[in-house]
């Protein structure tokens, strides 16, 4: 039975996880003859399939004005409350052309009812599904409580209506065993655990003319040692553990380099690192204005590449993440057989690393065991061939599109026929 699934969220645009995952979600359900449309307030995706409502997005001015309003304080002025229910009330009437216009059969909730960066949506998605019973599966992936800056808020009772929201026709699932725990405590609400995949059993296509030159490109000699760190510039990717690294591996030809850009939530911590890369002689370059989601030309010319036309020139990858809700480069990273670097942090050690997969690890500081480690699997390719195949047959088994299949499959069977 062919379905039309209508995905919803703030934006389904870029490389955040919520885009990427719902990208994977959608090519799993076409395979199963599932039709996929597509809402949100910035889309990337086919506008012959999607619906573009700009008020849906996180960052459109009237959310931020309601967002400067209800976080950090604990008192909410009428006129607030007021403006939330306006939108809201704009928003769910979207929703319901939405669903009119395309005939849609089961929505997909990315992670709009999940973290309250847009809360008239999520209260216009709850009411929306309270009024009609469509069948919902939310998609969890950022809950409130796990983000200092939602910790104080004037909204709780939307928080506690809509965030998640309790109905009989949602199905919740969640990226982490941690988050599945969470919601059950807080809300009393049961889950499936779909963690995010890749797919392994179709391996990465080969290099191609265009991404040959990324390493003289970005300044790097045929023989440096290229350390990727494959994400922003934000204090929980712990990058200063990358620097340490570095430091102690104590060879010229080791380079640094950070494929993203600090965005608007790490600035000073970009200049800390920097002065961090300085007085410890480490070779640190931010590449973001040669990294985009697409292929390119800058301004003055020079290429643009994709994070992907990045992995297959890196020699070693370092991720030392303080904290993930999952961890997208990490199976990136396996997905091109690439040695990495984790800091064991909480979601890793209970949900990745009991699969048995093999990698140099660190508990919170790099020490002198850490950093032989890593030269020796840098000076011996064939001990990086062993570990590189090891892991991706080790994900293949665990975070594969295969997986996903059958989990979406049966909850989907289960939706219908309910």
């Amino acid at each position: 039975m062919s379905l039309k699934i209508g995905f919803v969220s703030t934006r389904f645009a870029g490389t955040d996880g919520v885009s990427l995952e719902s990208a994977k979600w959608a090519e799993i359900l076409w395979e199963s003859g599932h039709v996929s449309h597509w809402y949100a307030g910035q889309l990337d995706r086919d506008p012959n399939f999607s619906m573009l409502v700009p008020e849906a997005f996180f960052g459109h001015e009237e959310n931020s004005w309601i967002n400067e309003r209800i976080w950090g304080v604990t008192h909410r002025d009428p006129e607030v409350s007021k403006r939330i229910r306006k939108l809201a009330e704009y928003l769910k009437g979207t929703l319901y052309d939405f669903v009119e216009r395309y005939g849609i059969n089961i929505l997909i909730a990315e992670n709009a009812l999940t973290i309250p960066m847009h809360v008239p949506l999520g209260m216009a998605l709850t009411e929306y599904l309270a009024e009609t019973q469509m069948p919902c599966i939310a998609h969890h992936h950022d809950f409130s409580w796990e983000r200092i800056r939602f910790s104080i808020t004037a909204v709780p009772d939307y928080l506690e209506q809509a965030f998640p929201p309790r109905l009989p026709n949602v199905f919740h699932t969640v990226i982490n065993q941690q988050a599945q725990e969470q919601l059950c405590w807080r809300r009393g609400v049961p889950s499936v655990l779909t963690p995010n995949v890749i797919d392994f059993k179709n391996p990465p296509p080969p290099l191609d003319d265009y991404s040959m030159d990324v390493r003289s490109e970005l300044g790097l000699e045929d023989d440096d040692i290229f350390f990727l760190q494959p994400t922003r510039i934000v204090p929980r990717k712990g990058i200063e553990h990358a620097i340490k690294l570095v430091e102690t591996l104590d060879d010229p030809r080791c380079k640094l380099v950070i494929s993203h850009a600090a965005g608007d939530e790490g600035f000073e911590y970009v200049n800390m690192l920097q002065e961090l890369a300085n007085e410890s002689g480490v070779d640190m370059r931010v590449v973001d204005e040669r990294v985009e989601d697409l292929r390119g030309v800058t301004p003055d010319g020079r290429k643009i590449y994709t994070l992907w036309d990045l992995y297959p020139h890196a020699d070693f990858i370092t991720y030392p993440s303080i904290y993930e809700g999952f961890g997208n480069a990490l199976l990136e990273a396996i997905y091109f057989r690439k040695p990495v670097l984790i800091n064991r942090y909480d979601i890793f050690a209970r949900d990745i690393e009991p699969r048995g997969f093999k990698f140099p690890m660190m508990e919170g500081y790099v020490t002198r065991k850490l950093t032989n480690e890593v030269k020796e699997i840098l000076n011996n390719g064939e001990l990086r061939r062993e570990l590189g195949d090891h892991n991706y047959r080790t994900a293949q088994q665990y975070f594969s599109y295969e997986v996903l299949r059958r989990k979406l499959n049966t909850i989907i069977a289960n939706m219908v026929i309910n």
